[in-house]
Parts: structure tokens; C-alpha cells; sequence
């Protein structure tokens, strides 16, 4: 249970919203919700909130106010609203975006006299308040600090740094490696299946196991890529495409290897350019040439 109570507002109460504004309840904050369809509150206010016609008064009643909308671009009317007094106010703004969208938006707010927060969570609306979540923070390491106790109810909180295009930089970055992730599942898949194969007991016993094993390896393959050096310590790129076994595999068993093809494109480049010795973690240099 939290010490300090804390007066914040939650503007958006869509799923995500609506998770964290009952996570602040349940941390003994004192919430005010607002949102742009009336109706949506009802299930908080029952727990306690207090639910607002506008903007300004939502921003009147706290002194933190989490931002949780579809998009960046939404955001500005809600700046804008009239009578909503920003100054000395901290903005937490957990919307998706881009890192120059971030930037902006951390400039627009601080000119209003707002301190800024931008907000990444890498969790689902079910695991806000649960030991799985985390979210990522960049912008004013102050006011992170001042709040950390606070956000803290929503889940593991992180913070990157004052750059406020770090948050939703690694956001992106982490859900990339996640599809990369259900690409790979969604591949196997379709080969176990193509045998009449039952995926389900393929993924329990062999490929969990499989993919913690190699989920080892990742500190090794990120310090070959911070030093630049891809020295091989297992098995050479060249080996790894000498033979399209997956593709051929794949198209005799009437199942498309285009998830798969654009990675080992990339691996035979990596080798074309004489780096054949090399680990597979050597591929970031064609990604991201420096």
C-alpha cells in the first residue's frame, strides 16, 4: 500500500485507461477519469474515481495527469482545451508514438509549463498491476523521481533517460523483436501442421524449451554488437546458408517460407560481403550501417 497519496487524473478510458486508473485505486490514489464518450467510468467511480465533463477540470484535480489516447495527434485538442490550466502539472503520456512525435510533444508541453513524462508499457491491459509488466519512462528525470511511487502501481517502472524519444524508441524495439518472435512460431507452425502434426503439444515440449535455450545466447549476440565484433563462437555464417534446407523444406511441404526469406537474404548478403566467419549477430551491420 502506498504511503503518499497522490491526486492524479487519467484522460482516456479505453482499455488500457481504464486498467490504469484502477490501478491507481487500488494503490490509494486519489483518481479523476475523463473521457471523450461519456459512460465509460461508471465501473471506476463504483471503486471511487471521480468522473469529469472536461479536460480542465480533470487537469484542475491533479497534479500528475496520465495521457492514454489512440494516437500523438489526438493529444493537441486536449492541450488546447479551453480553461485547462497545465502549469506546474506533470504530464505522463502513455500513448503509442514515434520518438520525434515524443520530442515534440515534450516541447509542446514544457512550453505550457508542464513537466513531461513519455510513457512505454509493455504489457497487455490484464497484467497493468501484476509482476510481468513494465513500463518504460523518458523526459524529466525530476519528475519521474518525484513520481516514481505512483507509477510504480501500474507496474515495474524503468526509466531510460531525458531524451523522451527513448521511451517510445525501445517500446518499438522490443515489439519488433516480439513479431520477429511470432513470426518464428507462426513458421513452425505452419511446417508442424503441414505434417499433420499437432502444434500444440509441438510448442509445449519442443519448441519452448528450444527457444529458452537459445534466449541464453542474446547477452553474447548484444556484446558482439556493442564492441562491433562478430567473431564466431559457434557456427560460421556461411555454414548457416549454405543450403536453403528451411525454404526447401518449406515449399515441399506446400507451406510459404516468406517470414523466413527475408532473414537469410540478409545472412547471404552479410556472407557476399566477405563476412562469412562471422556470427550471426554480424547481420545488425547491414540493418543499421554505421
Amino acid at each position: 500500500m502506498t504511503t503518499v497519496k497522490k491526486s492524479v487524473a487519467v484522460l482516456g478510458l479505453g482499455s488500457m485507461g481504464t486498467a490504469l486508473a484502477g490501478a491507481l485505486l487500488a494503490a490509494g490514489h486519489q483518481v479523476t477519469v475523463w473521457n471523450r464518450t461519456p459512460g465509460k467510468a461508471e465501473g471506476l467511480v463504483a471503486r471511487g474515481a471521480r468522473s469529469v465533463d472536461s479536460v480542465a477540470e480533470a487537469v484542475a484535480a491533479a497534479e500528475v495527469v496520465i495521457v492514454c489516447i489512440l494516437d500523438y495527434g489526438d493529444i493537441g485538442p486536449l492541450l488546447e482545451q479551453p480553461g485547462a490550466a497545465w502549469q506546474g502539472r506533470v504530464v505522463v503520456n502513455v500513448t503509442n508514438g514515434s520518438p520525434e512525435e515524443a520530442r515534440a510533444m515534450a516541447q509542446r508541453v514544457t512550453a505550457l509549463g508542464a513537466a513531461y513524462l513519455d510513457g512505454g508499457i509493455m504489457a497487455v491491459p490484464a497484467l497493468i498491476g501484476g509482476p510481468q509488466a513494465f513500463v518504460l519512462y523518458s523526459g524529466s528525470r525530476e519528475a519521474f523521481e518525484a513520481h516514481r511511487d505512483l507509477l510504480d502501481a501500474f507496474a515495474r517502472s524503468v526509466y531510460l533517460g531525458e531524451d523522451p524519444g527513448l521511451a517510445p524508441l525501445n517500446d518499438l524495439a522490443l515489439l519488433s523483436a516480439m513479431y520477429g518472435m511470432f513470426g518464428g512460431f507462426a513458421h513452425a507452425a505452419a511446417l508442424v501442421r503441414s505434417a499433420g502434426g499437432p502444434v500444440a503439444e509441438f510448442t509445449t515440449t519442443l519448441l519452448l524449451p528450444w527457444l529458452q535455450a537459445m534466449a541464453g545466447g542474446l547477452p553474447a549476440m548484444a556484446a558482439q554488437v556493442d564492441a562491433g565484433d562478430y567473431a564466431t563462437t559457434g557456427s560460421p555464417l556461411a555454414m548457416q546458408v549454405a543450403h536453403d534446407a528451411i525454404g526447401d523444406v518449406s515449399r515441399a511441404q506446400g507451406v510459404s517460407p516468406e517470414l523466413f526469406a527475408p532473414v537469410l537474404a540478409l545472412m547471404r548478403r552479410r556472407v557476399a560481403d566477405g563476412h562469412g566467419s562471422e556470427d550471426f549477430a554480424g547481420v545488425v551491420e547491414l540493418l543499421d550501417p554505421r
